[in-house]
């Protein structure tokens, strides 16, 4: 009886390249493999099987990646692994900077560390597991496998979207208040901003996992995606997902748009102190003092901000995950070069922490000898 209500719900066209990763998912009734993908109306499937009094445990997933065709596989491969090791590569440069210079002991450059290691975990969240589905040719994920990476994806999006908006103040409070400073951006406020924003991302996250938990999925569900994104899981739930998507758009919208207000507010009282300042050259001075961080912040959320703008009814297509990989893998790689190139501070303190560290390895040479 299973077997004919899941056969009712399955196409019979399906892409050949589909068939040695399908065929890893196959659900058995009796003596009878169940070997064919379940396409079309997932709702309806779901509806028949709770009809039927039998609705079947999910466990593997399939993740499509961004292309299907084989001869680009191992293009991905190479591509994605050069920026990946690059973004990891100069997100560490920058947090070894700043931890082994005092002259960048400031609170500027403590929340540019804090950056720059959620960079490195919202990378390795997704990147290495596309690598290791390019590399064994298998596009299988596990279901559990899919929660945690939905559950730390979403905690280190977050942070990282705290963080800027906690380093807009720090320079609206550089800019507007400079001779309290250093009174205000006290090192137990900058430990505590950034504690915060993380308890708020954590409970973000475990709050929208724990909502995914409630749905069901149908059996051989394809995820048109390289990583296992909240917004479209939440789409591909067979079963009801209007209070999914109540939580889902409320969060966004307190954790979200407060944020973002706060961003927006303090830009515009540092625009205003600029230009009330006299000579051009203080002027200049103040604005460059924030450039780097504001193109960081354009590039964020202009990046996300479009995509999920432009793509708000096309979940299930491919093309927005091409589109997302500008603001999952290019903007943690950029932050660095954006950070680093016109920042005399950062390039004065990797140039120590080399010539440091090319002594201390000459001197162990030497004893070595």
């Amino acid at each position: 009886m299973l077997h004919s209500i899941l056969l009712s719900c399955v196409g019979q066209s399906f892409s050949p390249h589909h068939q040695p990763y399908r065929e890893q998912l196959s659900l058995t009734h009796g003596n009878l493999p169940f070997r064919k993908p379940i396409q079309g109306n997932l709702r309806a499937c779901h509806l028949h099987l709770m009809d039927s009094g039998n609705l079947t445990r999910v466990s593997e997933f399939l993740l499509l990646g961004l292309s299907e065709d084989p001869e680009l596989q191992p293009l991905l491969f190479g591509l994605f692994l050069c920026m990946y090791l690059i973004t990891v590569l100069g997100n560490l440069l920058i947090i070894l900077a700043v931890s082994s210079d005092f002259h960048l002991h400031t609170p500027m450059y403590f929340f540019l560390s804090n950056l720059s290691l959620a960079d490195i975990c919202i990378t390795s969240t997704t990147i290495p597991k596309m690598l290791l589905n390019i590399q064994t040719q298998s596009k299988v994920i596990t279901y559990s496998g899919c929660i945690t990476q939905m559950y730390f994806f979403t905690l280190f999006g977050g942070w990282d979207h705290f963080l800027l908006t906690v380093m807009a103040y720090d320079r609206f409070v550089a800019i507007c208040h400079p001779l309290h400073y250093m009174v205000i951006m006290n090192l137990w406020l900058c430990g505590l901003l950034v504690l915060v924003s993380w308890i708020l991302s954590a409970l973000d996250s475990l709050l929208q996992c724990l909502m995914v938990l409630r749905l069901s999925f149908c059996p051989g569900l394809e995820i048109s995606h390289f990583f296992c994104e909240l917004n479209q899981m939440t789409q591909l739930a067979c079963s009801d997902n209007f209070l999914n998507n109540i939580v889902m758009y409320f969060a966004t919208v307190l954790l979200g748009g407060g944020p973002l207000a706060g961003l927006l507010y303090s830009y515009s009282k540092i625009v205003s102190s600029i230009r009330a300042i006299p000579s051009a050259q203080g002027k200049y001075k103040a604005f460059s003092t924030c450039v780097s961080h504001l193109s960081v912040v354009s590039l964020f959320y202009g990046t996300s901000l479009g995509i999920y703008l432009s793509s708000a009814g096309t979940h299930h297509s491919q093309a927005s995950a091409k589109a997302s990989v500008l603001y999952t893998v290019v903007t943690p790689m950029l932050n660095p070069f954006i950070y680093s190139l016109k920042n005399r501070d950062i390039k004065g303190a990797l140039k120590r922490f080399f010539r440091v560290s090319g002594k201390l390895g000459t001197i162990i040479l030497n004893q070595k000898m």
